[in-house]
């Protein structure tokens, strides 16, 4: 059992119950025209707040509408915005736990035409558009626009509030060298770059008086040149304590930086607590740490070792919002956990779509099930096929009380998406198809392996509804001189699967997810191989997040890319191609590997012909794509079946 996790801990003149935060997360959705939250907003932190956490904060707060990250986040500079967020806490505050905003300002990082920062130097990355130097006055006012803020907060009746001096924001293109390169009292030297947010916790506790918590999200690390460092960290926590700050949230990383404020799966669990490891002995309030903390066995050694006094959760609490209340009970199997590939929160909220999570469609839906649980006609209901998508779905028929029987042909489960896992740095997509057999193990969904679907077991099951749910295979182009070769010619499912012999130089056709991955798995082996890509651009279905580390593995194993290529003709040991860049032969290749389009497994549908049950294709088997509409799609089927 954990034996630190759950203490409770003081903040300023309050009391959380136990080292477990939601960090604030920019949602972008849950808000009407005029930023105000709604009903949907206030669900989604009602579920997490009933899960256990003991701290929690709204993303995205904007102290002025020229700082507005996204345009679907809440504001905090109207007063307008006062009867909803007053409504929201009454709501939130029922669970018995500290619930707080983060106010901040994009600066260069806004999602908007006119962007203002402390210079006139363009983010790195992501958000494109020029920027205009704040002026003196002009830096007054927004000081006194986060204390306004913070005292709507207050009002509201939130417990605290945090201010975001991190992640590239405002406050941290003042604090960076990299972004700052004023020469009146706001730029140069280290005292004159810290003013800025020195004068904001003045204004905050001048507004909300000396009780009401105020904690500090700042950077350990830049991870940029000429960025802030932790150097600069440690030197300017104490300053911050003796301000008034009643905590200190340490992260790292901004818009262009090596290492990024969200990180892939590629990344270590953890990555930023030595930070706040640092951070702590200068200091004595709490120091919260960050940083793709999974486990809560390890946010529990993490408490224990001293390396900070809290833990902050985000996407963890998006897959699972009852992450704290299972770990309390020690039941750490049935925690449906993130899987780092960033593309339903991050990805989709810098697309300004609503975010949203691979492993848990109700992100976001939270309201649509505010009711009373629907009374299903209990059914004998027959999963075809035991990848992601089969198991979602035979998971989420047994939840609702059915009989499910489960059906997979080969001897394992899991699908293509077990082969993904065995990649390098992908090994934790795995935990969710750990997740998903714990859960059909303890529903007693009857799995019957190596058993494809027959017109026997039809008879035998005699289901009142099957959902097909049997995959998808590769598909070999049409391409000249590809059956004429004399390279060994395999897909990536062989390769992955280890189920042909690879020579030492390969081409890899196909540069989308798949076909990235693969090559990954080759070069890491050793092997020499070229990427040949006929589309435009690589992997646009994997997060920009996630691709980032990939593409940074394949350049440190020298994995060649082409792009927007097109084939002339394969040859006896190589291959001729036209891109944007002109005309290139390669030769002195053993082998092809095919990893370009899937197309779905159905030869299981003829067998609907004269069986009563109702039949249903979902995930890969209706259209191959991502593992986000496998466990969507599995999860709103067994909701239709009445």
């Amino acid at each position: 059992m954990l034996t630190h996790l759950f203490d409770s801990i003081r903040i300023g003149s309050l009391t959380a119950k136990n080292r477990l935060m939601m960090s604030a997360m920019s949602i972008n959705f849950g808000v009407d025209d005029q930023c105000c939250v709604t009903d949907q907003l206030i669900r989604y932190f009602v579920e997490r707040a009933k899960g256990g956490v003991g701290m929690m904060l709204v993303g995205g707060g904007s102290v002025h509408p020229g700082g507005q990250e996204l345009p679907d986040l809440p504001q905090m500079f109207d007063d307008t915005c006062i009867p909803s967020l007053k409504k929201m806490v009454h709501q939130v505050k029922k669970h018995d736990l500290l619930f707080g905003v983060q106010l901040m300002h994009g600066g260069r990082q806004s999602y908007l035409p006119s962007k203002v920062a402390p210079s006139a130097i363009p983010a790195p990355a992501v958000v494109k558009g020029e920027v205009r130097a704040l002026e003196v006055h002009e830096i007054k006012e927004l000081v006194s626009c986060f204390g306004d803020a913070a005292k709507r907060c207050q009002t509201a009746g939130f417990d605290f509030i945090e201010i975001h001096g991190a992640h590239g924001y405002l406050i941290n293109q003042f604090l960076s060298p990299n972004s700052n390169i004023r020469t009146d009292e706001y730029g140069g030297s280290f005292e004159k770059r810290t003013r800025f947010l020195l004068e904001i916790m003045a204004d905050v506790r001048k507004k909300t008086g000396s009780g009401f918590p105020v904690g500090i999200r700042i950077n350990g690390e830049d991870y940029i040149e000429k960025g802030w460092t932790i150097d600069d960290t440690v030197r300017l926590a104490p300053d911050l304590e003796r301000a008034g700050a009643a905590y200190l949230h340490i992260s790292g990383g901004v818009y262009g930086s090596s290492r990024l404020t969200i990180p892939s799966m590629y990344t270590d669990q953890g990555c930023f607590v030595h930070l706040a490891e640092q951070v702590k002995p200068v200091v004595d309030i709490p120091v919260i740490t960050v940083g793709r903390i999974k486990d809560p066995r390890h946010a529990d050694r993490i408490i224990e070792q001293s390396r900070a006094d809290m833990v902050a959760l985000g996407r963890s609490l998006l897959a699972d919002p009852d992450y704290p209340r299972k770990a309390a009970r020690g039941e750490f199997e049935t925690i449906r956990p993130c899987i780092g590939c960033c593309l339903g929160c991050i990805h989709a909220v810098l697309a300004k779509e609503p975010g949203s999570c691979v492993v848990n469609p109700d992100v976001g839906r939270e309201y649509r099930f505010s009711g009373k649980p629907t009374a299903y006609p209990k059914k004998t209901v027959l999963v075809v096929g035991g990848g992601p998508a089969g198991m979602a779905a035979a998971h989420e028929f047994s939840v609702n009380g059915h009989t499910v029987v489960l059906c997979e042909k080969t001897d394992t489960l899991g699908g293509l998406l077990a082969l993904g896992a065995k990649a390098p740095g992908r090994n934790e997509l795995g935990d969710i198809l750990s997740f998903f057999k714990h859960a059909l193990e303890t529903h007693g969904v009857n799995i019957l392996m190596e058993t494809g679907l027959s017109r026997e077991l039809l008879d035998r099951v005699d289901p009142d509804t099957v959902v097909l749910a049997t995959g998808s295979l590769p598909k070999l182009p049409v391409i000249k001189g590809l059956f004429n070769t004399r390279m060994g010619l395999v897909t990536n499912v062989d390769v992955i699967g280890e189920r042909e012999p690879v020579g030492e130089n390969v081409i890899v056709l196909g540069g989308g997810m798949t076909g990235l991955i693969t090559a990954d798995f080759l070069a890491d082996r050793g092997k020499k191989v070229v990427v040949l890509n006929r589309r435009k651009h690589f992997a646009e279905e994997m997060s920009s997040n996630d691709r980032y580390y990939l593409r940074e593995r394949l350049k440190a194993n020298q994995v060649t890319l082409y792009k927007h290529v097109s084939i002339r003709e394969f040859t006896a040991d190589g291959v001729g191609f036209k891109h944007p860049a002109g005309e290139v032969m390669l030769d002195g290749f053993d082998t092809v590997v095919i990893s370009e389009q899937h197309e779905p497994i159905l030869e299981a549908k003829k067998l609907e012909k004269n069986s009563r049950a109702e039949f249903h294709l979902i995930g890969d088997a209706r259209s191959p794509r991502h593992l986000m509409y496998c466990i969507s799609e599995a999860q709103e089927t067994a909701q239709s079946v009445r």
